[in-house]
């Protein structure tokens, strides 16, 4: 009986790995060129028998990981430099080390997606339900235990008697012609089919709908939206004053931090010693806070000559006997504590920062009020930078 139908190819099936490969040696010595190996595992050393050249597909993820990185870059300048420049921390407008993680992120993302598709969709040409071997019995075994060659008829040197006697000169286990499967047509615009789509767009949608604007507001749904809580920043009925923020309870100490223990106290009950030496460094942070919160009152050298001269009663000198002979620890103190008309100011300045500032006040106190021995000192250091 004569067959019309078109003929995809001829396959051929083998019983071992040793078979498959020699036969996909002798079939790509033979001249063949369009064909295809078929087995239910990875055969190790097939690429070689087949003579399989380099995929492009590498091509495809370095060009669009390229791409990425480009469209990262240009994206981030045009926002960060030209559509809304920013300066921030002092960096410049295109800040490149910031900008690298987004960049990387940018280049994976598109190197990978459009490796995925481009493998699926150009080298495997998938979905491709037609396929001629689609549920044949050659698709069959070497799904399970066999392993298959197709010669494509598609192939210059292709012909039917000629395939069929080469491939069982290969000792395989049986042949088969391929064919072309009968192609279907499925209309779709029929009118079942539109009232199909209709009712379940119609379904769709009032199911979106009734989700989105009706069943969260609904309980327990809404459980989440309307909890009781207080907001920072917002009132609250819950308390009389009608504000939700609350002071901490009296006595309340964060974790890991001990309250000053003089707090209120005229002088401390026990010695506070420095624990920070005069070094340059802790002598450069006791000035910069020096001058930014102690000398609007205390002056610039600690004379008291307040420069809110009017607004509040000039503190004394700090250069008096009676503050020379203070300790370290009593003038940390009344940082902390206050004194008379000054506030405390440890919500200000951290503890280290008011160690630094006791250490300054002692610079100025000696600056102004030198020793012999000291001025001795200070000669023969001048004589001694002279000298170099």
């Amino acid at each position: 009986m004569h067959n019309d139908k078109k003929i995809y190819g001829i396959a051929a099936t083998f019983k071992t790995p040793d078979e498959i490969i020699n036969a996909a040696k002798k079939v790509s010595s033979a001249g063949y060129i369009q064909y295809d190996v078929n087995t239910p595992y990875p055969v190790h050393g097939m690429d070689a028998a087949m003579k399989i050249k380099p995929s492009k597909l590498g091509f495809v993820t370095l060009v669009m990981g390229l791409a990425g990185a480009a469209l990262a870059l240009l994206m981030m300048y045009y926002m960060m430099s030209v559509d809304y420049p920013m300066v921030i921390g002092g960096k410049p407008f295109f800040a490149l080390p910031a900008f690298i993680p987004v960049t990387f992120e940018l280049t994976v993302l598109l190197a990978t997606l459009s490796t995925v598709g481009a493998m699926i969709a150009l080298f495997f040409r998938l979905p491709d339900n037609q396929h001629p071997l689609h549920d044949t019995a050659y698709m069959k075994s070497v799904s399970g235990d066999k392993f298959g060659l197709v010669i494509e008829a598609s192939d210059v040197k292709f012909d039917e008697k000629s395939v069929t006697d080469f491939l069982k000169s290969l000792h395989a286990l049986n042949t088969e012609i391929i064919y072309y499967p009968e192609e279907v047509a499925y209309p779709i615009f029929q009118p079942k089919f539109i009232m199909f789509l209709i009712a379940i767009s119609v379904v769709v949608s009032g199911g979106t709908y009734f989700m989105l604007n009706k069943l969260v507001y609904m309980t327990p749904f809404n459980w989440m939206m309307d909890q009781d809580k207080l907001t920072p920043q917002k009132p609250s009925e819950l308390f009389a004053d009608g504000r939700g923020m609350r002071t901490p309870v009296e006595g309340t100490v964060a974790q890991g931090f001990i309250p000053y223990p003089y707090k209120g106290q005229t002088n401390p009950t026990e010695v506070l010693a420095n624990p920070f030496l005069p070094t340059k460094e802790n002598i450069a942070l006791g000035k910069a806070k020096y001058f930014t919160y102690c000398t609007p009152c205390h002056g610039d050298f600690a004379d008291g000559d307040s420069r809110l001269r009017g607004q509040f009663p000039n503190p004394p000198t700090l250069h008096s006997k009676r503050a020379r002979d203070f300790s370290d620890g009593m003038i940390y103190h009344i940082i902390t504590n206050g004194q008379n008309v000054m506030p405390s100011y440890a919500s200000q300045i951290t503890r280290d920062e008011r160690w630094a500032i006791v250490n300054y006040v002692r610079v100025l106190q000696r600056a102004k009020n030198a020793s012999d021995a000291d001025l001795i000192d200070m000669n023969k250091e001048a004589g001694s930078n002279v000298a170099n």
